[in-house]
């Protein structure tokens, strides 16, 4: 049961992931404009590694195939997003609020991601390193 249940874990996981990726796939311009509104350098190259980040390891973790580096890479992608896109320490009103629910829901994905990278995928993965 506790397998299962660490399996089933570990997809829940990573849903947004891929589901996000899969839509920033759809509209790389897009996701290039908005690594350009924060300033950041190379935002083609950027917004192809976001998607890569978020379909590409979510991918990965949810089947099982390298989980645990790829849960390490992926919370430290998405420590980084809090960091660049969801900094509400530099907000005011509505967008501090708003930004700060997200940067705390990724501390929480951030903390099951590391859980998979400890734990491993479980015995219902491609491999169980």
């Amino acid at each position: 049961m506790s397998q299962a249940v660490l399996s089933l874990a570990r997809i829940l996981v990573v849903v947004l992931f891929v589901v996000s990726g899969f839509g920033k796939l759809m509209n790389p311009a897009g996701v290039a404009a908005a690594v350009a509104g924060k300033g950041l350098p190379y935002p083609q190259v950027l917004a192809y590694a976001t998607i890569a980040a978020e379909l590409g390891l979510g991918l990965l973790i949810a089947l099982g195939l390298y989980a645990r580096a790829a849960a390490v890479l992926l919370a430290l992608f998405t420590a980084a997003t809090i960091v660049v896109f969801h900094n509400f320490w530099t907000m005011a009103g509505e967008a501090a609020r708003t930004n700060q629910i997200q940067a705390l829901k990724n501390l929480s994905i951030i903390g099951a991601l590391l859980m998979i990278a400890a734990a491993g995928p479980g015995r219902f993965a491609l491999n169980q390193r």
